[in-house]
């Protein structure tokens, strides 16, 4: 009996951390967001990059043009390299949403910029204008 409570236990995943919550990071330091040690994806849309500019060093790929976290993986998979993969949008709510749908599919790390480009704009932050090169195509 009690070895099968232990299997149970363990096939559930009870008393110890899943994958997303393994991998699921929440708020990090404004320094690590220009470190080349992440991987920074802003998913926010292409009027919304516009409106408030980007991180110099982000990624642009818009989160809710893909129909599931597996196709937006496929898109970003060229830039998947080992290095935790910070999402930010406008205030941090398609982030929550996107960061544990990705954290249940990635082996690094994934992290959560909540408060989204507001908190940072708001926190004295000024981005720059978004370009080509970043992925922005109306830009």
């Amino acid at each position: 009996m009690r070895l099968a409570i232990l299997a149970l236990v363990t096939l559930l995943g009870l008393g110890s951390p899943t994958l997303a919550q393994q991998h699921y990071v929440a708020q990090p330091a404004a320094s690590e967001l220009q470190s080349a040690d992440v991987l920074l994806v802003d998913i926010r849309r292409p009027e919304e990059w516009k409106q408030t500019g980007v991180l110099p060093n982000a990624h642009l790929l818009t989160y809710e043009y893909f129909d599931s976290p597996e196709a937006f993986l496929e898109a970003l998979a060229p830039q998947l390299d080992g290095r935790p993969v910070a999402l930010i949008c406008r205030t941090g709510n398609r982030t929550k949403i996107a960061a544990r749908a990705l954290a249940d599919r990635l082996e690094q790390p994934v992290i959560d910029i909540q408060g989204g480009i507001t908190r940072l704009i708001r926190d004295g932050y000024r981005p720059d204008a978004p370009t080509r090169a970043q992925g922005c195509d109306t830009c």
